[in-house]
Parts: C-alpha cells; structure tokens; sequence
C-alpha cells in the first residue's frame, strides 16, 4: 500500500511538472508606425480570458495553454487591431508587433472612444463608468450626468434630464427592449438601483437629440444598452460598504450566459441625511442574459430581470438651518409613525434573430414588464420654526410658526406592458435599412389614498368655519388597459466622394393609441459630412418631428374642489405632446501629448406645442394631466474628450440653454430649466505606481425652478441653489497585470484583476437641495424649508475580476 501511495504521489507530481512544461511563454514589444513604443496596449489570447497590458516601454509577456492554434490579438483606442495565428507553438516565443494609425477611427461607427455622432447616436466606452466613485456605485446614468445638455440634481437617484425635458421623456433600451422605471418612486431614498447593471453592459449608445426613427415617441434622449455576451467562464464579485455584487459568465461557443446579482443596503448614505431615524433599505436585483446560436441562421437570446427594493423608515427628528446670513431661519422637527414602501418589477424578453443571408435580417421578439408598487405612510410631526438665534420668542425676530401635521398614504398601483416586435436589416450597396412594426399592451391598475392635514398655532389649514378639512386629500381608483401600434422604416447611406466622407439617415415613424384615437407622423433626418482635405473636422445637422407619446401618470388629471378634495379621472381628451427639433454640430479631432483629442459642439433650438405643464416635488413628477401650454427650448453644449493621461478616458462638458413655457397667458421657465451646467470626469494614474489610479467626478449647474405645492408655477416659482458636488476615488489593482507585463503562472494567474478603492462622496460636504417642505402659518403665509441631500462620506470597495 506504501509502495502503491508513494507511485500514485510521483506520477501526480510528474503530471503537474508536465503541465507546467506545456504552457507558452509569448513576450516582445509592440510599437507604433514611428517605431515608438505603444503603451498600455492590450495582449489578448482570443476565446479565453487570458490578457495582459504593455508597460511603458511597450513590452509584454504572458503564458498560456499549449494548444495546436493560438490566436494573439493587439488593440489600442487609435490604432488598428492586429491579429496573429500561432500554429503550434511550444516554449518561449517572441512575438514584436507594429502597430499603425487607425486613419478611418473617426468615421468608423463600430469604434468606441472616439466615434463621432453619426446618425444622431454617441457611443461611449463601457469601462469608463466602472472606475467612476458615485453613491450608485458606477452607473451608466452617473456617467450621462457628466455629459453636455444631461442633468441630474439628485446624487440618489438614476434619473435624468436632458435638454430642458422632464425624467420621462427620455427612452432607455436593453437589448432592443424599451425598459420603465417604478411609477409612484417620490424620493432617491426609494429608488435603490438602476434597472442596468453595469457587469454586464457591453455597449452603450447614446442620443441627447436627433435620434433615429427606431426609436420610441419620446422627446428628448435614447439611451440603448446591449448586454455582453462572455468570452469564457469569467466572473466578478464586488464588495462596499454599501453593498455587493456579483456576475459570472460562460461561453462554450454556441451558448453563451451571463447572470448578475446585487444586493444594496446605504444605510450610511441615508444617515447623513437631516431626518434622523432607523433607515432600514434593501435593494435586490438580479439579471441575466442569455443567447444561443444552434448554427449561423439563428439565435436565440433571453434577456431577464427581477427587481425588489424595499424601504422602511422611522422618522424620530429632523433639525435645519436655512436662509442667509443675515436672515437665518432654524426649524426643528419631532416625528412619530413611519413609513413602508415596496417596488417589485419583473422583465422578460425573448427573441429570435434569423439571418437570412449576409445582407438581411429579421428578428422576432416579445418581452414583458411587471410591476407591483406601494407607497405607504402614517407619519405625525410637531414642528417649530425660529429666528435663529433669537431662542423662541424672546430676541429679534422670535417664533415664526409652531404646527403640527399628519400625512398619510395608501398608494398602490400594478401595472404591465406587453410588447411584440417584428423588426428587420436589410443591406443593398450603400444603404442601409431598418424597418419593423411593434405592438404594445398595457393595463394600470391604480388605488390612491393620500391626504394631509396641516394644524398651525392651534388652528386647522384651511380654517374654515363649518368643521375641520384636509389641507390636501387625494383618491384614484382606475382600471385601464390601451393598446398601441407603431411602425418605422429608415435608411442609413454612407458615401464617399474624393471630397468628403457622407452619412445620411432618413426615416419616419407612425404611431397609434387607441385610449385617444391618435394617429402619430414622426419624420427624423440625420446627415453629416467629413471633408477628405479636412478630415479632422465633421460636421452634422438634424432635423425631425418628436411626440411624447403619454404614458399613464401623464393623464392622470386630478380635480379638486373648494375644500382640497381631488379626484383623478383619465382625460380621453390628451394629445401627445410635440417638439420639432433642429440641431447643427461639428466635431473636431486632433493629437496633444501625443494623445488623441476630440471637441465637440452643439447648437438645438426645440419649439414645443400640446405640452402637459408639470411641477417636480423631488423625483416626484405632478402632471396636469390636460394639454395646456406651449413653448421653446434652445440651448449650446460643448466637450472636450481626450487622453489627458495615456490609456484613461476624462472629459470636460460645458451646456448653456434656455427655456420658456406660455402657461395660462404668461412666459415662465420649464420645471428642468437649467441655464447652465458643467461636467467633469478625469482620470488618473502615477507613473511611478501605475498600479496606483485617480477618479474624480464633478458636477455643477443651475438650480431646478419650483414652486409651492398645489400652485401653478404662472402664479409664482423661484429658483433652487445651484447643484453643486464633487466625488474623488483612489484605487490599487492589487492583482493583475505588473509593469513588466508579465502575469505569475501561479494561483493568481486566474484572476484579470484584484482592486481595493476608496472613496469620498461630496469631497466639498456641500449642502444640495432636492425638494422643499412647506410650512405655512395662521396667516397663510408659506415658508420653503429646504430638503438637503447627502452630506460627505467614505465608501471602501473592493471589486475582482477572474
């Protein structure tokens, strides 16, 4: 038996020698055109997760399997991708690589980084946002918000602006599927995570203007996602003091999956709010997508969600301190009850994509989306607000207003949309057109409760003499199913002369809802051109007609009568409201530090008509529910895009717009009226510690325009304190990669990367405003309490790669 042990130890032993003896070794050095050294180049073995990066001499060095074929592919953003077959390699090879200029990369629409906008669609790289330190914990919409003409004043939330529009006029696809967002979400509190998860996201495209007609009757941006599809078995499991995550793949070449798991709980976020309590959040969300491809006509891809986030909250005070130095105002709080909230949402997309030769396409899909909401909430408070410094009653100023209030909530809706699609490619020379029909079903099923009474020195608001009202009180009780049907044909034409380089992209979209027995005609044109003698510069120009088609909460018309009682009834009578919109743009491209550079600018002008006027209370939007204003948007944005630090992505926006609504005889501004934005994103690394980066991601733009609940902003608004916020991160790859480009053939050798990061939201602990409370005395007069955001905190994170 000892005999038998000991044979049984050798022969292992010699097994694993034999292993390791079996691997290649490839090193060299890859260079560029001028004979310079590229670096940060990636060394990629095809099929495998097997990488590594060229150090700042270009040199690279990596091991893998002995197989009969090894294919190495090169790549870096400017220059063209190289690829070399190795036919049976065995030992140490040395394989040197030049790598040339990639001259087309700016007309080119399948490259990231620096694609120009052709057919009014921006493509971004998916790892810019991975590094990015934001409360959300590296989302796709944290990084828009840096963007020229997107806004978001609300660290918490995922939501956005863009260009003067309010958060849903803004379309977001997942895999060609159109995806919602929870209706009655009030607060970034509520709203937990995004419905993208960044592990899995392996394109984005994005269009803050002049979009094509493929996508949806929305008025201001498109936002379209595709999930990756993995190489190999890989995975990623991230850990913060916020949460975790975690996304494993697999490939075996006809079936590909990748699933992804998150779990949020920012009860530290939430702490350094001024409402103090038990904060007790949980967000969940798992996703996965999945394709199969039995042979080279068809596949198959599924693509599903599940999202829960609850949130339960027990208010105990709250203390603020507002106004100016020379009028500051103190308001105290003490709260009794609590608050319970649940978001459920369920998506689910199947499609069938049938390549019927190399120039057509079609595609069959059907998806649904499912969500199940309540927002529920008996809180009591007692209230004081002071002449700060004057200590109640005695002192200059003294007491302003003592109350007490009660607000209650039993909001419940469930809603679905079923969508089937039928959508086809076709490629004849140089055109290029899409076309498809789309049904969709939804059904509301909505019960709304919500009132507040409002006791101010001892006397109910309103003070009325025949008993005692409500200050607000609202019912819904509706059951509502419409069906929509559009359809869309467009074609994209790319010529070239011995002048400049062209784009054409022309379309139209019709669209019908029977709830109001509309018929929609949405013409859209893109055209750009790239002199041949000046193919640094391309310049662009669009045109088209866009209708917000209305989704449920937008005719929703609430009427009251003269004791605050409202009832919501559906308005049969809603039309889409529409923007004609015409932008002009230019990119300019050029090479600094021997690094590449891109400018970009844009002028738009909107004119507005049908418009739904609408007021923000946080993330909450109130519609009017009926068609009763009109407008105009107008507005410049600019961005500089560049490498300001080889092999790391930053960016610099700068938007300036304007905005004016004719509501009820009078011109006031868009509720999103921002006059001006600038956005930061910069990226960084130590030369002498490459292993060693810095992120910082800035923010700061005009206040959003409110007013006092229940008024119409033609009565009166003010404006909100600029936004204002700055958030830093520092991280060591602790694993990965070395400066020598050569990777350890050892344990580690399975993981890509090990990083630890810190990082300090609001670096500058600046107080931004999301919302107002109102507080109004015996006298009627109101007083704006500003509801501040998140104060600084730190966040360690600790993400891996295998």
């Amino acid at each position: 038996m000892k005999f038998r042990s000991a044979l049984i130890f050798i022969l292992s032993a010699a097994s694993s020698v034999a292993a390791v003896a079996e691997n290649v070794k490839i090193s060299g050095k890859v260079t560029d055109n001028a004979d310079k050294p590229v670096e940060f180049a990636t060394v990629r073995i095809a099929g495998t997760a097997v990488g590594t990066n060229t150090d700042l001499k270009g040199l690279y060095s990596l091991s893998v399997a002995e197989k009969d074929t090894i294919d190495v592919v090169f790549s870096c953003i400017g220059f063209k991708t190289v690829s070399h077959k190795l036919l049976h390699p065995k030992g140490d090879l040395t394989l040197n690589v030049r790598l040339y200029p990639d001259d087309v990369v700016l007309q080119e629409v399948e490259v990231t980084g620096f694609r120009n906008n052709i057919n009014g669609m921006q493509s971004f790289d998916t790892e810019s946002f991975k590094l990015s330190p934001d409360v959300s914990g590296g989302s796709v919409e944290a990084m828009l918000t840096t963007m020229p003409g997107v806004n978001s004043s609300n660290e918490m939330s995922s939501q956005y602006s863009v260009r003067g529009g309010s958060f849903d006029e803004n379309s977001v696809y997942i895999n060609g599927v159109e995806v919602y967002r929870p209706q009655l979400v009030r607060s970034g509190q509520q709203e937990g995570l995004s419905i993208i998860n960044p592990d899995l996201v392996g394109n984005i495209k994005f269009s803050s203007g002049g979009f094509p007609a493929r996508y949806a009757d929305k008025m201001s941006s498109a936002l379209d996602i595709t999930y990756r599809e993995p190489e190999s078995f890989e995975g990623a499991v991230g850990l913060s003091l916020m949460g975790g995550n975690l996304a494993l793949g697999q490939n075996s070449g006809k079936f590909s999956q990748i699933h992804g798991l998150r779990l949020k709980k920012n009860n530290s976020i939430l702490s350094s709010l001024e409402t103090r309590g038990e904060y007790d959040p949980l967000y969940f969300d798992y996703q996965t997508n999945m394709s199969l491809k039995p042979n080279d006509k068809w596949t198959f891809n599924l693509l599903g969600n599940i999202s829960i986030n609850h949130f339960n909250f027990k208010p105990t005070d709250r203390e603020t301190n507002f106004g100016t130095a020379e009028d500051t105002k103190h308001f105290k709080v003490y709260f009794d009850g609590e608050e319970k909230d649940k978001f459920e949402t369920y998506l689910g997309s199947l499609t069938a994509t049938y390549r019927r030769n190399r120039a057509t396409t079609f595609s069959l899909g059907v998806s649904a989306f499912l969500t199940n909401e309540l927002v529920s909430y008996d809180i009591s408070g007692e209230y004081w607000l002071d002449q700060a410094g004057t200590g109640g009653s005695e002192g200059v100023g003294g007491q302003l207003g003592v109350g007490k209030y009660m607000e209650h909530s039993r909001n419940r809706l469930k809603a679905s949309v079923i969508q089937a699609a039928l959508k086809g490619t076709t490629v004849v020379k140089r055109n290029n057109i899409s076309y498809g029909i789309v049904y969709q079903r939804e059904s509301f099923r909505d019960r709304t409760k919500e009132w507040e009474w409002r006791d101010s020195a001892g006397y109910s608001l309103p003070t009325l003499p025949e008993g005692v009202h409500l200050i607000y009180n609202l019912a819904s009780r509706q059951d509502v199913s419409t069906n929509r049907v559009a359809l869309y044909a467009e074609d994209a034409i790319y010529f070239d002369t011995n002048k400049a380089y062209m784009t054409l992209n022309a379309g139209v979209r019709l669209s019908y809802w029977d709830f109001n027995e509309e018929f929609l005609f949405s013409p859209r044109v893109n055209f750009s051109i790239s002199p041949v003698e000046h193919n640094r510069w391309l310049f662009r120009a669009a045109l088209g007609m866009y209708y917000q088609s209305p989704f449920y909460k937008e005719y929703r018309e609430a009427r009251s009568d003269d004791y605050g009682n409202s009832i919501v009834r559906l308005n049969r009578d809603i039309k889409s409201p529409r923007s004609i919109q015409f932008l002009i743009g230019t990119d300019y491209t050029f090479r600094a530090m021997n690094r590449p550079f891109k400018i970009t600018a844009e002028a738009y002008y909107k004119n507005l008509a049908n418009l739904i006027s609408y007021e923000y209370d946080n993330l909450k939007i109130n519609y009017s529910g009926v068609n009763d204003s009109k407008g105009y948007i107008m507005g410049l944005d600019f961005k500089l895009f560049g490498q300001f630090v080889a092999g790391s992505d930053s960016w610099l926006s700068f938007s300036l717009m304007k905005t004016q609504q004719d509501l009820n005889g009078k011109k006031v501004p868009l509720p999103s009226d921002q006059r001006y934005s600038l956005g930061l994103y910069f990226t960084d690394y130590f030369p002498k510690f490459p292993k060693l980066k810095f992120s910082l991601k800035g923010v700061f733009s005009d206040g959003l325009t409110m007013t006092a609940p229940r008024v119409s902003r033609d009565k009166a608004y003010f404006r909100a304190p600029a936004y204002k916020r700055v958030d830093i991160g520092v991280s060591y790859q602790l694993v990965g990669a070395p400066s020598d480009g050569v990777r350890p053939y050892n344990f580690w050798r399975h993981f890509k990367s090990i990083v630890i990061g810190l990082e300090c939201f609001n670096l500058f602990d600046i107080s931004n405003v999301s919302s107002y409370y109102w507080v109004t005395d015996v006298n009627n007069i109101q007083y704006a309490v500003p509801n501040y955001l998140t104060q600084r905190q730190l966040n360690l994170r600790l993400s891996c790669e295998f």
